[in-house]
């Protein structure tokens, strides 16, 4: 029998969802918080799984509350898998982050988001703050009614196969391609990452030259790194094996998810650099930009270099409205956690689903501020209708009737717009547009 543990801080209403998904009423159920005290457990019908309903954790050195959070730490450590229970009235409160970290700590198990108590949108905060968690994207339920429970099911039902084994096909892991010109520090990140040597590392450029695939676990997440040789101008290729080294790392931009470009925090960034940005940028993977050797750099400098170098990718790119620059220490380990940390949200923000509804009432409003322009035969352009169609890159399709020569500095500002409203600035947005056909031609 599997065991689902069910946890999150008090008043979650971990004990309704307890007893909504074993049909039962074997939980208490109060307002009050702290009311579940021991670990109770029953069973989810027609399915192997038995669920462990954990007392809400607290801080508490000493007491019932210390043994109570005792117990549901036992429970997370041997659990199979977790639902993480928070409070969509309440909104994200420290607990509930201090709480997500120890679960990450304490178990490899995979774990789904429920914000609880979402009868009502008009009561419900801001759900994005949720991602912060780093279980990826939440599950909107309401466990007093029953609502969002073909979820759970669904969750459960996909994580193991007949004979009870975990998937671990690759497909199902974030693939991380890390990309840079040579020497700028690619292997000593990734050996970072991966806790061991397993890279070889040396001061000198060209030493990686086939992109290396490692299958691992970090930061609470399986993914694929991607090591790639080092590029270079192709005036500065000389011969055939780099040529294909090079051909090798582009190639592991379009199979990856998410690109991490790491650039030399010590010397300028060169143009190359910025050519390697964007190709990431125009095959719609999401960037994050890793200033390696920060510790190099003199404290005084920093942060007139950081706003430089930031000024120089916004300035580059019309593709992306904040491109995500970090300062890390690949050799010393400092900001390496910060920065898979903000790349999981950002994988977590692409994989949602935005309400048409929504999508409509953000257009509508960028076209009333400014209108689009007249077509090149003085026509009016309409539009429509719009609509995502597609993740990775998050995708909007905008029907339009009239003129379809819509100019790219229009698109751009309805990119910028959409992006801003959906707190998408660090993605890539592709807009796209259908022309809607005049059923009496």
């Amino acid at each position: 029998m599997k065991k689902l543990v069910i946890v999150g801080r008090p008043n979650t209403g971990k004990s309704t969802l307890f007893n909504g998904l074993t049909n039962s009423r074997d939980a208490l159920v109060h307002d009050r918080p702290g009311v579940t005290r021991d670990t109770i457990s029953g069973n989810i019908p027609n399915r192997p799984w038995a669920v462990i309903d954990t007392a809400g954790l607290e801080n508490a050195k000493t007491g019932i509350a210390h043994n109570s959070t005792d117990m549901a730490i036992n429970a997370i450590e041997t659990a199979d898998a977790i639902l993480f229970v928070v409070d969509g009235r309440v909104g994200l409160s420290p607990m509930d982050i201090e709480w997500a970290k120890l679960v990450h700590k304490k178990s490899k198990a995979p774990a789904l988001l429920l914000i609880n108590k979402t009868e009502s949108s008009k009561r419900l905060s801001d759900i994005h703050d949720f991602y912060k968690l780093g279980f990826g994207e939440p599950i909107l339920i309401s466990a007093e009614h029953k609502r969002g429970f073909d979820a759970i099911d669904g969750f459960i039902d996909g994580l193991y196969t007949a004979d009870s084994a975990r998937y671990t096909e690759d497909d199902n892991k974030i693939k991380i391609a890390v990309l840079g010109q040579p020497n700028v520090g690619k292997s000593t990140f990734v050996n970072r990452v991966l806790g061991e040597n397993r890279q070889i590392v040396m001061d000198a450029p060209g030493i990686t030259r086939d992109t290396v695939k490692i299958p691992t676990h970090f930061y609470g997440r399986d993914i694929i790194l991607m090591d790639t040789a080092g590029l270079r101008r192709k005036a500065g290729i000389t011969d055939d094996v780099e040529t294909l080294s090079a051909l090798k790392s582009l190639d592991a931009i379009e199979k990856s998810d998410i690109v991490i470009l790491i650039v030399d925090a010590t010397k300028n960034i060169e143009n190359q650099a910025l050519s390697i940005a964007s190709r990431v940028y125009d095959a719609g993977k999401i960037l994050c930009v890793a200033l390696n050797k920060w510790d190099l750099v003199d404290q005084i400098e920093r942060d007139e270099k950081l706003l430089k170098l930031k000024h120089q990718f916004t300035n580059s790119f019309h593709q992306i409205i904040k491109p995500m620059i970090l300062a890390i220490s690949a050799e010393k380990g400092t900001g390496v956690q910060n920065l898979f940390k903000r790349i999981y949200e950002q994988w977590d923000i692409s994989k949602t689903n935005t309400p048409t509804s929504l999508i409509n009432r953000i257009v509508e409003k960028l076209v009333n501020d400014r209108q689009p322009p007249m077509s090149r035969l003085k026509r009016p352009m309409k539009i429509k209708f719009a609509r995502q169609t597609g993740h990775h890159p998050f995708k909007i399709t905008i029907n339009v009737g009239g003129a379809s020569d819509i100019p790219e500095s229009y698109t751009r500002y309805l990119r910028r717009g959409i992006a801003t409203a959906l707190h998408l600035e660090h993605l890539p947005i592709v807009i796209e547009y259908k022309k809607d056909e005049n059923p009496f031609d």
